[in-house]
């Protein structure tokens, strides 16, 4: 059987708290001090870039405290801004990420799907 985690977090409304943290967590070292309502779980960062741009970016969250939305796991995705002319091998360059990234989301999605049956039990 394997040992719950845990971490303590500050926040201004409860002081310290201590809270389950789910494996795929990536930690909360360095946070800012937040309401507990805002306090949640952040996993690996998942990046596309392109010529030195950020494309996209993707994680694992959950925010088990938020008080009007969805506590359960989930998946943030932020799409990038590119917006500029590109050359022949520039946009082939580009389509090479796109399809390498849609992958990554892919793995991502199966992760979120493990994730969400073991919340259904």
């Amino acid at each position: 059987m394997t040992t719950l985690r845990t971490v303590t977090v500050h926040t201004l409304d409860r002081g310290d708290v201590t809270i389950p943290e789910p494996a795929w967590c990536t930690g909360h070292d360095g946070k800012v001090p937040q309401l507990l309502c805002d306090t949640g779980h952040l996993g690996t960062a998942h990046r596309a870039e392109f010529g030195g741009d950020e494309l996209a970016y993707a994680a694992l969250v959950q925010d088990p405290f938020v008080e009007h939305s969805d506590r359960s796991v989930g998946a943030l995705v932020e799409m990038g801004h590119l917006a500029r002319a590109l050359t022949p091998a520039e946009l082939d360059g580009l389509a090479a990420v796109l399809v390498d990234y849609a992958g990554t989301l892919r793995r991502l999605a199966r992760q979120l799907s493990a994730l969400k049956a073991g919340e259904s039990r």
